[in-house]
């Protein structure tokens, strides 16, 4: 969907002059740790994935989106999603406590990760060197497709396997989809510069161009 969430690509915001990493503080205030924990404790209840955790955040106003700072936004997609779930009614919260997991699980668990790659017997519709055009598609649910690059045209640069699909996933159906590294040169995009910039996009974001 396009929103306040996506503002890649997008003039008149001014320079980006992030931080370096290594001296950037992971939390900058002390409620940012709590929020942090708070949203990773109630996913571990296994009532959503984490497409739909982002789409709860992106589902805000874009003024909100726009003036809320990062942690406040993932509170607000919280607070969406335990309202929707049903999840703050006592009922409920006794039959979650069980899933509840300890402090001192929490590395080992987010260590290891949720790897999304899936099993296929399919193979994939476009391969490296292809031509390709990114589908611009306007829907109103999630998309992991950067709206500056939609309706561009670049090329097939890796397959990188069969992965489940956000856009599906954060409708709560875990599909998967094959998963493409698509070079687009900056001239395609902006109409300047020579540099290029490679976007992970999945089979239903592109259509095929053929060369004349």
């Amino acid at each position: 969907m396009n929103g306040g969430h996506d503002l890649g690509g997008v003039d008149g915001l001014g320079p980006i002059n992030p931080e370096p990493e290594a001296l950037e503080s992971v939390f900058h205030h002390e409620w940012e740790k709590r929020a942090f924990a708070l949203t990773l404790a109630c996913g571990f209840w296994g009532q959503w994935n984490l497409d739909e955790s982002r789409h709860a955040r992106e589902r805000q106003h874009p003024a909100d989106y726009l003036k809320n700072t990062y942690y406040e936004n993932w509170l607000q997609g919280l607070e969406t999603l335990l309202a929707e779930k049903r999840l703050l009614e006592d009922e409920n919260i006794q039959k979650l406590s069980s899933k509840c997991i300890s402090a001192d699980s929490v590395g080992d668990i987010l260590s290891r990760g949720g790897p999304v790659n899936m099993p296929t017997d399919t193979t994939p519709a476009f391969h490296p060197g292809d031509d390709v055009k990114v589908m611009n598609n306007h829907i109103t649910g999630h998309t992991r497709v950067p709206r500056y690059c939609a309706g561009r045209i670049g090329f097939i640069e890796a397959v990188q396997g069969f992965h489940v699909f956000p856009d599906a996933n954060a409708l709560g159906q875990r599909t998967g989809q094959y998963l493409y590294s698509v070079r687009i040169s900056a001239q395609e995009l902006w109409g300047r510069d020579s540099h290029s910039v490679y976007v992970d996009l999945w089979q239903p974001h592109l259509t095929s161009v053929r060369k004349s």
